[in-house]
């Protein structure tokens, strides 16, 4: 597992740099035909992780239901997005990594409730959550790669 976390950190570092390298309006631009922004696909990121992770664990997630609701699967990207989530993203998307790591080698994932997630992968553990969530993390960075060329 050690392996999937330091992928995971690493990743969440290169969207880190990403997000610092752009501008306000470049990272928050929606191109088209695209329908989402930089930015709601690296909020997204943090969402799917905690979600996968905490929520189907039965445990507290990390970041509020809000930001859930707004940057989580089947939200819709905007241009319009507050100073306090762009602050928050750049602020925790290392922390949350982390501190996921921290509780699952202190053994706080207790149980954890089967998934069936979109591209039809049954998530039936923890390690499967995490597994996923490097699958999932590469999609996106594939999209976020795609659409900073199309913003710079």
């Amino acid at each position: 597992m050690d392996k999937l976390f330091e992928t995971a950190l690493f990743a969440r570092k290169a969207l880190l740099q990403i997000l610092e390298n752009l501008t306000r309006e470049q990272m928050l631009r929606i191109p088209e035909p695209h329908r989402n922004s930089v930015f709601w696909n690296v909020a997204h990121l943090m969402v799917t992780q905690q979600l996968l992770m905490y929520r189907l664990s039965g445990m507290p997630l990390h970041i509020e239901e809000g930001f859930v609701e707004r940057y989580g699967k089947g939200s819709m990207a905007t241009e319009e997005v507050s100073s306090e989530d762009i602050e928050f993203v750049r602020k925790n998307i290392i922390p949350l990594s982390e501190g996921a790591q921290s509780d699952y080698e202190k053994g706080l994932f207790k149980s954890y409730k089967p998934y069936m997630t979109s591209t039809g992968i049954e998530l039936k553990s923890l390690e499967d959550a995490l597994e996923f969530s490097a699958f999932h993390d590469g999609i996106h960075l594939g999209i976020i790669l795609s659409l900073k060329k199309l913003v710079e």
